[in-house]
């Protein structure tokens, strides 16, 4: 594991340092290409993404390092702070998969990171991935997974790398509370159908049905099924 290194950019740094190209990567993919998440843009600027890169993808190594990362995370976390962060899991060494096939490895890390997680599932979501109210946990706090690949069908999702990034539910919920969340969400889809003509068809509010099917950023069948079961 290699943590990113949240300093201000430098070309000359950046050309010399394979760390800080990766996060330049990122940077460039998110506010250089007009996003559409205006949140993911805010957390960059802001220099609140905690970034992490990873050997290998979709692996029980993987993810030992990664729940320690997370844990920290959590632990460290501002919970009284209005600002947000997010923690980002990059696989540089990763292959250009097909959407099923980033899928089907996004899962497998999930299942590792679960049988790597020795906290209880948090209480304010379901465990249950068919449930609505699903959301998944690890180190106690439940997040919202956004995987990225470069061979996404939605461009929003089309990183430079591989990545998973972490969200915690919380911030929605903040967002909720502070009265701003669906203005935020309806620009969001506003600018996304800007980008690509359509809002994304997995886009649904939490509670309406189950995040899961948001995850790898695929269009599942409406029959789709989570190969996750806590």
């Amino acid at each position: 594991m290699k943590t990113i290194d949240t300093t201000t950019r430098n070309s000359k740094n950046i050309t010399q340092d394979p760390k800080l190209k990766l996060k330049s990567d990122f940077e460039d993919f998110i506010l250089e290409n007009e996003h559409p998440c205006m949140m993911a843009q805010t957390v960059f600027s802001m220099d609140k993404v905690q970034l992490f890169e990873y050997p290998s993808f979709g692996t029980a190594e993987t993810a030992q390092k990664l729940i320690r990362d997370l844990k920290s995370y959590v632990e460290n976390y501002d919970f009284e702070s209005n600002d947000f962060e997010t923690f980002l899991a990059v696989f540089p060494n990763s292959p250009k998969y097909s959407e099923i096939e980033f899928e089907k490895l996004l899962w497998k890390q999930l299942h590792f990171l679960h049988q790597a997680d020795h906290c209880d599932w948090d209480q304010e979501v379901s465990a249950d991935p068919e449930n609505e109210h699903f959301s998944f946990s690890l180190c106690g706090k439940a997040f919202y997974i956004v995987g990225l690949h470069p061979q996404a069908s939605r461009k929003a999702r089309q990183s430079p790398h591989a990545a998973l990034a972490f969200n915690l539910h919380w911030q929605f919920e903040k967002l909720r509370e502070m009265g701003t969340y669906e203005a935020i969400r309806d620009r969001i889809r506003d600018r996304d159908r800007a980008l690509q003509g359509t809002i994304n068809p997995m886009l649904e509010d939490f509670g309406s049905n189950s995040e899961a099917r948001q995850y790898s950023g695929r269009a599942v069948e409406k029959g789709w099924k989570c190969p996750f079961h806590h």
